[in-house]
């Protein structure tokens, strides 16, 4: 989500899960105020969903620019009707970031009672995204 994004994103309906605790901060002064107005503006979203809005977009754009190493190749990625692509282990700052993410992610997912969570970033064997169901890995390519 980029922070241009946020004024249609509090302009629809809010289905998102919160964790089951609560995280406490203390803020700028300056940020405080930002925030409050941004509260009046938007007044059917709560202070928890604008500041975890805005949080979720300043990540993803952070995220963007953690480096990316590529390490072993993994296999071709052939999703049917798309063009494919190869597939390297991701060995550097941004797969270390991931991994963590994800283990966080399962946590707080348990903590809500939820027993067989997904990933926030899921990877099959081969190393490609899920989701792209019938895909096949090209075999030669992988060696």
């Amino acid at each position: 989500m980029k922070a241009s994004d946020l004024h249609a994103v509090w302009s629809a309906p809010d289905n998102t899960r919160l964790t089951a605790k609560q995280t406490s901060i203390r803020l700028p002064i300056h940020v405080a105020a930002k925030l409050s107005a941004l509260c009046d503006l938007y007044p059917h979203k709560t202070r928890t969903q604008i500041i975890g809005d805005l949080l979720a977009a300043a990540i993803d754009g952070s995220v963007q620019g953690i480096a990316s190493v590529k390490g072993r190749f993994l296999g071709r990625i052939e999703p049917p009707g798309m063009q494919g692509w190869d597939s390297y282990e991701e060995v550097g700052p941004l797969g270390r970031f991931k991994d963590l993410a994800n283990r966080h992610y399962v946590e707080y997912e348990r903590e809500l009672g939820n027993e067989s969570p997904g990933q926030l970033y899921p990877y099959d064997v081969t190393g490609g995204l899920n989701g792209f169901e019938g895909y096949t890995v090209d075999e030669e390519v992988r060696g």
